[in-house]
């Protein structure tokens, strides 16, 4: 278990403290529980970056961390949502079209991977990435201002737009993995 793969871990047991928090059924005062899993999110967030990092620079790609790290991200994020759509914060519809996706690009990525082709990370998806995870901070915050609502709004429909065109570039650039050759 190498530190990247610590890290992942780490980001994987978050989830469960960030999720008590953001629900908060210990009836803490609803600034302080938006506050501390807003800071919970972020923590988590950053061991996405710091684990890819180090597993690159440190040369500790592992087959644990090549599995764990996609999927503790999808866990994170999807989890937020799904609290986020919970507390009306987020519109439902966004939350399953977002899930689709990426249930949709998992399973083509392993049809991909059985075929022996490698499909890469695209800048759509990496922005994508980065437009949820600051809609999820934003939303968390939960700052009751006309500007802070717009904003909030502006990235949930960005990340919207970002999750479509990240799932239409990846199937366009890998159309062939849907054929069956002979």
């Amino acid at each position: 278990m190498n530190l990247p793969n610590k890290l992942t871990t780490l980001r994987v047991l978050l989830i469960p403290v960030f999720l008590v928090i953001l629900m908060n059924p210990m009836g803490m005062e609803e600034k302080m529980s938006c506050m501390l899993s807003t800071l919970i999110f972020c923590l988590a967030s950053v061991t996405d970056w710091f684990d890819g990092y180090l597993a690159r620079k440190m040369d500790l790609v592992t087959t644990f961390g090549k599995f764990m790290d996609p999927l503790a991200d999808k866990l994170l994020v999807c989890s937020a949502m799904i609290a986020l759509c919970d507390k009306k914060l987020l519109p439902a519809i966004v939350v399953i079209i977002i899930i689709a996706r990426e249930f949709f690009i998992t399973g083509f990525r392993t049809i991909a991977a059985e075929k022996k082709i490698i499909m890469s990370a695209s800048i759509w998806g990496k922005l994508k990435t980065t437009s949820q995870m600051i809609m999820i901070i934003i939303l968390l915050l939960n700052i009751d201002t006309p500007f802070f609502k717009a904003i909030g709004n502006i990235f949930i429909w960005l990340s919207l737009l970002l999750t479509i065109v990240s799932a239409f570039d990846y199937v366009s650039k890998n159309i062939d993995v849907l054929r069956d050759k002979p």
